[in-house]
């Protein structure tokens, strides 16, 4: 047993006096209250730890990201760079130190920062004409390839577009290296399945990272070879973090067969919703539209109608699935909408449980839409570092449309739940560059102004740290269990050097934790 004193224990809904003590029994929360109570009643022998004023935290969810991705791209080459020749210059680096014929693996690039917007295969092959080379764009929408890789592939000027992908093209047809959306599956099946004991390690790289900057619980959205891995680890006892673990679209027949739902599991692992995409995204602008991108005819890329939203639902909540759908544009948002309106009035005709649907990322509603997320008790799930990350490339491709856009304060001032994540790898997954982003919308570097971008939709700290603690735990069915310093909980914290609530919210983005406990025990920091 452990007991924590002379802290500072953050829970925001509690009346009574301060707690700045508690005794944690294994993963568990046994008891909270003040220094004298509980010195005076502890167990002899117990471990106590004098946290010398500190502020304590639950530990923080992120409620939306690609936990085997960010742990590949731990390894991968690092793309995202201010040029083209900056990022080709580091993929040089890695074709150097890597055997003719291994594949060369990056994230992050963004045309929108590059002086004349996309790469091509031509700038690949002058790094390697001797590895296959395929980098991810920041936003994990589009793919970038050399001639080898697209040769590996057998794409060539006579590949079909897939259904819900595009293949750039120059002027004679020939592919010129950019893969948009489905597209990307052409290249990445072509690349070797990592051995079991390789997945492993990317996982337990990113439960590294991210616990490190106070992030013990994840809504993770990858794939059937995540969940075995996670299952492998938990099974080794290796598994720290909790995880809720969505389930692809196209394993969902396979979860209806072995009959298991939304909620199995346990407190270290356990099923969250199944992933749909609406659209693409802002970044290669395939996100779905009402009106074309500024100054194009271009209205991105329809994935899901209402109607197929409504169809796909119909099959997963008469199990007990709930949805998770990707969503950016205004057109997309719209329509996943106007699909969870029809499958509400479904689970209501047939006496079904109303689940925690979710709409991801909700980056631009339209006007008409902007109280459906409340009326339909739909959860807004969306990522801070987004508004400022994007801001610009919004204001250039979506123009007046970006006061709809990243609405965080809008959505809870409706009385919308919203939890906060970072799609890593997206971006950071460090919770408190979302705070920073949430409660300043401003960059690091205090871009654009002093007031933030769109500054109404700015959020309070409080409301924006209850999107990182209990609105993830209530989302995913652990309400009482994450999220909150409650009797019973499990004994998830973390220990702060400074009281954010007292400190300027620009400083926000520099906070690291002091100390971190995940399941009651300590992963760092412990004296």
């Amino acid at each position: 047993m452990k007991l924590l004193y002379n802290g500072r224990f953050y829970r925001p809904h509690s009346t009574g006096n301060p707690v700045t003590a508690m005794i944690v029994g294994g993963d568990t929360i046994l008891a909270l209250g003040s220094d004298d109570e509980l010195l005076a009643g502890a167990p002899l022998g117990i471990n106590k730890l004098n946290l010398e004023g500190k502020t304590v935290w639950p530990g923080l969810t992120d409620s939306h990201l690609h936990l085997k991705m960010y742990g590949d791209f731990l390894s991968q080459v690092d793309c995202e760079t201010p040029t083209l020749e900056e990022c080709l210059a580091r993929v040089a680096e890695r074709t150097a130190i890597k055997p003719a014929g291994e594949w060369i693996l990056g994230h992050g690039w963004n045309q929108n920062v590059w002086e004349h917007g996309f790469g091509t295969a031509s700038n690949l092959d002058g790094v390697s004409t001797l590895h296959p080379i395929y980098l991810t764009d920041k936003a994990a929408h589009s793919g970038w390839a050399n001639s080898l890789a697209m040769k590996i592939a057998g794409v060539d000027s006579h590949t079909p577009d897939p259904d819900g992908g595009r293949i750039q093209r120059d002027n004679q047809g020939n592919p010129t290296g950019i893969f948009f959306e489905n597209a990307v599956r052409l290249i990445e099946d072509a690349i070797p399945p990592q051995a079991t004991e390789q997945v492993q390690n990317a996982l337990l790289a990113a439960q590294d990272s991210l616990l490190k900057v106070g992030v013990t619980s994840v809504h993770d959205f990858d794939g059937s070879e995540c969940f075995a891995a996670l299952q492998a680890l938990q099974a080794d006892h290796k598994l720290k973090l909790r995880v809720c673990k969505g389930i692809r679209l196209e394993d969902m027949e396979a979860a209806i067969r072995m009959q298991v739902h939304t909620g199995f599991g346990n407190d270290q692992l356990w099923l969250g919703s199944v992933k749909c995409f609406a659209d693409g995204a802002l970044g290669p602008q395939t996100a779905a539209m009402l009106l074309p991108y500024e100054g194009t005819q271009d209205f991105g890329t329809l994935l899901l109608t209402a109607d197929q939203v409504f169809e796909i639902g119909m099959q997963a909540v008469k199990n007990g699935l709930s949805l998770a759908i990707h969503a950016i544009g205004d057109a997309a948002t719209h329509e996943v909408l106007n699909g969870f309106g029809m499958l509400r009035e479904f689970e209501r005709r047939n006496h079904l449980p109303a689940l925690n649907h979710r709409i991801e990322h909700l980056q631009l509603l339209h006007p008409d839409d902007l109280l459906k997320p409340e009326q339909l008790g739909i959860t807004a799930s969306m990522q801070p570092v987004h508004a400022t990350s994007d801001m610009y490339t919004a204001d250039r491709h979506w123009g007046n449309r970006t006061r709809y856009a990243y609405l965080f304060n809008t959505m809870a001032k409706t009385g919308a739940r919203v939890v906060f994540g970072s799609d890593a790898p997206v971006e950071s997954p460090n919770p408190f560059l979302g705070l920073h982003a949430a409660v300043t919308r401003r960059r690091a570097d205090g871009s654009p102004s002093p007031d933030g971008w769109y500054p109404e939709e700015r959020m309070t700290l409080e409301m924006a740290l209850e999107a990182y603690t209990r609105a993830p735990a209530s989302l995913s069915g652990k309400a009482g269990k994450l999220g909150a310093f409650i009797r019973g909980a499990q004994a998830d914290l973390i220990v702060l050097d400074a009281d954010p609530f007292s400190i300027p919210p620009q400083e926000l983005q520099a906070i690291t934790p002091a100390a971190v406990m995940a399941g009651g025990e300590w992963i760092f920091g412990q004296k």
